[in-house]
């Protein structure tokens, strides 16, 4: 099949010809034609697999078909992303997709100053790409009119719609016209209570889910390595050490359990960044651009890099420390065999993530390869079977510090280790967090990123 056979206008097919696609991916095979036809629409698929563009591609035919009304400069088009990242990522592909055809498109997100996009704004727009909680700020005050909004698009609804966001969706979703909207949400997971949600506004909404929930590509290989907590940084090391031209995205639990491990890897020799909701959002661009162009060789996230981060061969992500909600699981691992490449998934797991791990495996309905490592064995048998709370529990043990001298993981089993890294000072500011968003209402969806 070809993206002229699902109807996209001649325009929009020569600027994915100029990017290199030649077929449709199954979410956009199958929901393409449904935007086009104007319906509502619950939409699933894996991770890396072409969600962007199968809302953004008929979302431009859309609105190259029917131009704007007279002297009206208001957005005709809404779509709300979780993180910043996700959002710039978004619009920068929008862009891409609609290079021959009139329509415009800006992002606005917190962490940086109103001004740029307050100009953009009364310049006038017709898709406006947007975190919710800048999105408030800027209708407060009086910068932007969602009234003639005639498309919403929820990306990543599954985060968008938890108990965290929710609040914040309401708010925008009073300001919206009710009539003759068309209302999408795209993600790699919908539980029922999502779906349940979202049939409360949506208006006979189709259902795709080209694969079973919560599955990931089959082009990944998992694999846990039982590891005490304290040895967690010497065996990430020892792993990294095994091929230093390999870049990876580990991720931990907490922003300062972040910028301790990047800091630490630092000092070690290994070439990092930290990425989360603290860092302003120059640290955060500079991060991921130093991550892409491969001046930076781990780069150490909280979730907030789970969604919206794409980068092209990413060959391995490791789970410092286990999500504690396994949906999170499928995201992260989702950055690597993107696109029919292959990848690893390697988590460390400590015994007393023993539940997370089931928690992990029960999810993907499937078990995860134990293989613990010569040198680096866990003192006691992972606890699988126990509570989750003390799993979830945050904060993580202190950890030692990096080897002065030697090859990373030559130390005996049973030895002491050497004298624990000098504490990292606390990073800077906090960026102007996109509080409603990003920052603030938390519940079991907004997790400290």
């Amino acid at each position: 099949m070809s993206f002229t056979s699902l109807g996209l206008a001649p325009g929009i097919v020569r600027a994915l010809d100029a990017l290199g696609y030649q077929s449709p991916t199954p979410i956009q095979e199958r929901a393409i034609p449904l935007v086009l036809e104007g319906r509502d629409l619950l939409a699933g698929a894996q991770t890396g697999t072409g969600k962007t563009a199968a809302f953004a591609l008929p979302l431009i035919q859309r609105l190259s078909a029917a131009p704007a009304r007279p002297l009206s400069r208001t957005p005709r088009a809404l779509i709300l992303t979780p993180t910043r990242e996700l959002a710039l990522q978004v619009h920068e592909n929008l862009r891409e997709y609609a290079r021959h055809a009139r329509v415009s498109s800006t992002v606005i997100f917190g962490g940086v100053g109103m001004g740029p996009q307050t100009e953009a704004l009364r310049r006038g727009v017709d898709v406006l790409v947007a975190t919710p909680g800048r999105l408030i700020d800027h209708v407060e005050q009086r910068h932007l009119d969602l009234s003639r909004i005639e498309v919403l698009v929820l990306d990543e609804a599954d985060r968008m719609l938890d108990m965290g966001f929710l609040p914040a969706i309401r708010r925008i979703l009073a300001m919206l016209p009710t009539q003759g909207r068309q209302t999408l949400l795209f993600s790699a997971t919908f539980a029922q209570e999502i779906k349940d949600i979202a049939h409360r506004f949506m208006r006979d909404p189709a259902e795709v889910q080209v694969t079973p929930q919560n599955s990931v590509v089959a082009t990944i290989e998992h694999r846990a390595h039982p590891v005490d907590t304290d040895r967690k940084r010497d065996l990430l090391l020892h792993l990294i050490a095994a091929d230093s031209r390999r870049q990876a995205l580990v991720f931990t639990r907490t922003k300062h359990g972040a910028n301790r491990l990047s800091d630490w890897l630092e000092k070690a020799g290994v070439r990092s960044a930290a990425i989360h909701g603290n860092k302003s959002q120059s640290a955060r661009v500079k991060a991921l651009d130093g991550f892409k162009d491969g001046g930076v060789t781990v780069l150490v996230a909280t979730d907030i890099a789970a969604r919206g981060i794409d980068i092209d061969q990413l060959p391995l992500v490791v789970n410092f420390d286990l999500p504690t909600l396994a949906e999170d699981y499928v995201h992260r691992i989702g950055r690597t065999g993107r696109n029919g490449s292959t990848g690893e998934a390697i988590s460390l797991v400590s015994p007393e993530e023993g539940p997370l791990l089931r928690d992990i495996q029960r999810l993907l309905k499937q078990d995860i390869t134990l293989m613990p490592i010569a040198g680096y064995e866990a003192s006691r048998a992972l606890q699988m079977d126990a509570s989750l709370k003390a799993a979830r529990r945050p904060g993580q043990p202190p950890q030692r510090g990096p080897r002065p001298a030697g090859k990373p993981g030559s130390q005996r089993p049973g030895t002491p280790a050497s004298r624990p890294a000098p504490k990292p000072a606390r990073s800077a500011g906090h960026g102007g967090k996109d509080h409603r968003g990003q920052g603030g209402n938390r519940g079991r969806g907004q997790q400290a990123v």
